[in-house]
């Protein structure tokens, strides 16, 4: 059987809303995803990446378009080894200073110390509707990850 994850990060990767924004998101999640297994917070101390799990399927550089595979991973390595505090690395395809953050996952995925996640949503997705009050119930700008495995 396979599981899914829709999660909500913040599209700063640093940002964390108070923990009564985080409540008010939880309970609007419930609403539109009432069948649900669990829906709940995180609060992460230190950044994390929040991937698609299977739904990988490539990332390429935001400056100029490029496939960013060959290079990624070296770059999650490096950042990964400082606790993601810096995101920019120097892309080999262009040169360009890019945020791992702002890469173009091509199924989407973001870095973040917050998440509202749904376990098992039994949605097929949410609309644009759903997604902006999400955003506007925590007071941020979102991304939405659909991980699954």
């Amino acid at each position: 059987m396979s599981d899914t994850i829709l999660r909500y990060v913040p599209a700063d990767p640093y940002w964390q809303p108070s923990p009564e924004n985080a409540t008010n998101a939880v309970s609007l999640l419930e609403t539109i995803v009432p069948g649900a297994d669990e829906v709940k917070s995180s609060f992460e101390d230190e950044v994390r990446f929040y991937d698609p799990g299977e739904n990988w399927s490539g990332v390429e550089c935001s400056a100029c378009g490029a496939d960013a595979e060959e290079w990624w991973g070296e770059a999650m390595e490096t950042a990964s080894a400082d606790g993601f505090k810096d995101l920019d690395t120097v892309a080999p395809c262009c040169g360009a200073t890019v945020s791992l953050n702002d890469l173009r996952y091509i199924w989407p995925a973001a870095f973040g110390r917050f998440a509202l996640g749904a376990h098992n949503p039994s949605i097929g997705d949410t609309t644009g509707e759903q997604d902006r009050k999400m955003a506007e119930c925590l007071g941020t700008p979102l991304r939405k990850i659909c991980w699954h495995v």
